[in-house]
């Protein structure tokens, strides 16, 4: 008796997880695929009216208008939509966490504070089901990163369609992760009912704890140690120029500091993370060739005297300057809102960027900062067949309707748990009004 139940529970805890798995990652492309009659996004800011994409092996063998390229293979009739590269999402904890209220599920912050051993790529889990839920929106990359300390780790550039994280892994250890101290840090009290901002007065100290962390190991590269130091041995790549930093800051102090300690180091491959007030020093950020990518756009202001809508304008104002930015979504419940990153590129649309310069913020310019544009970010000969097919313009969420979606050319399914359940309610509202 106690076998057969033991035998029962095994047969539905497998039955759970069959319900509960992602889908089924797409086998690899094995014949050509020609998408006709569409307009093509290209992401480097221009459009192809009535084109004609074709990808073979998992790559774009001809793009171009359909008068003038032949389709071969499969033909898919596309006339009236819009195809796009696949979006690119920097900067996220996706496949790293589930159920924020569940700590067995969160694996994005390990104990300690300068950490940059720490790889987030093998933890990153293929099969999260929040992951899934990115490409229906036309997700379909993203930089998994690690949370906390001084230094939180080393990010990896990922494709959302895969059985683990190897098959996943697009760029291994890309660069590692900085949180600059903070000059000051806000709270609310409740005594007075308003946010109050307090002084770091450890600032300088903990500046000073960064940079001679990383003075040390720098010096270690060119030494004989007789003992492996290992946090010193991973930041090799940030010195020989193989690996960027990272570097999260918020102010005008952070930001200009950051840009001079890690320039007195020669660290030259540094990108700017969050940066509310990159827009006060765009001079020092142009001057240095600075790469940044943006707090997220649905935000409010964090300053009283801030513009109310200073977040919404904010990466229109850097990329009219000549600074190569793109947009992040780090913050509360930034997993499952990475969904909406097109659609912060459509309001960027509504405060100074036209629609194919805001599409450059998801697209080509992230894959120009993460070092991937050779093979992704824009729809061009040679690149990537990572693309999606949507029913209209996928920066707005009345005509982000994708009906087909390829990664490196394998045509990837956009069911998710998500989708099962609309389909499943919707036939039921259909049947009470019968």
């Amino acid at each position: 008796m106690k076998n057969i139940y033991i035998y029962t529970t095994m047969i539905c805890v497998l039955c759970l997880f069959s319900l509960k798995a992602q889908q089924t990652p797409a086998n690899v492309q094995d014949e050509a695929i020609s998408v006709v009659g569409a307009t093509a996004h290209i992401g480097d800011g221009t459009t192809i009216e009535n084109a004609t994409i074709v990808f073979e092996n998992g790559l774009i063998k001809e793009i171009g208008s359909s008068s003038a390229i032949k389709s071969i293979g499969t033909i898919i009739e596309a006339q009236g939509k819009h195809v796009y590269p696949g979006f690119i999402l920097p900067n996220s904890t996706l496949g790293l966490g589930e159920i924020d209220a569940v700590r067995a599920t969160r694996d994005f912050d390990e104990l300690g504070s300068l950490l940059p051993h720490v790889r987030s790529l093998i933890a990153y889990n293929a099969e999260s089901k929040v992951a899934e839920s990115m490409r229906p929106n036309g997700i379909l990359m993203a930089q998994i990163t690690p949370r906390g300390g001084r230094i939180s780790g080393i990010s990896s550039i990922v494709q959302l369609d895969a059985w683990n994280w190897e098959d996943a892994a697009v760029k291994i250890d890309d660069g590692i992760h900085i949180n600059w101290p903070q000059t000051y840090s806000r709270r609310y009290d409740p005594s007075k009912g308003i946010v109050v901002s307090n002084e770091n007065k450890n600032y300088e100290k903990e500046v000073n704890e960064l940079k001679g962390f990383m003075t040390e190991a720098k010096a270690y590269q060119n030494a004989s140690a007789s003992k492996v130091n290992l946090p010193y041995v991973a930041v090799k790549g940030v010195f020989d120029k193989t690996q960027k930093v990272y570097v999260h800051v918020k102010n005008q102090k952070g930001i200009t500091d950051a840009i001079s300690t890690m320039k007195s180091l020669g660290i030259d491959q540094m990108i700017l993370v969050g940066a509310d007030e990159a827009y006060k020093t765009m001079d020092l950020i142009k001057k240095e060739n600075i790469p940044v990518l943006i707090k997220r756009v649905h935000s409010l202001p964090n300053k009283e005297d801030d513009d109310y809508d200073l977040p919404y304008k904010n990466a229109a104002t850097l990329f009219k300057n000549g600074i190569l930015v793109a947009l992040e979504n780090s913050g509360d419940m930034e997993r499952m809102n990475g969904r909406n990153l097109p659609f912060y590129a459509g309001t960027v649309t509504a405060y100074g960027l036209s629609n194919e310069e805001a599409l450059q913020l998801i697209s080509l310019n992230p894959a120009k900062i993460l070092g991937i544009d050779v093979q992704y970010g824009s729809l061009e000969k040679g690149k990537s067949a990572t693309l999606f097919i949507s029913e209209g313009n996928a920066l707005d969420m009345r005509g982000n309707i994708l009906t087909r979606a390829f990664i490196d050319g394998r045509d990837i399914s956009l069911e998710t748990h998500q989708t099962k359940l609309w389909n499943r309610y919707m036939n039921k509202f259909s049947q009470d009004a019968e």
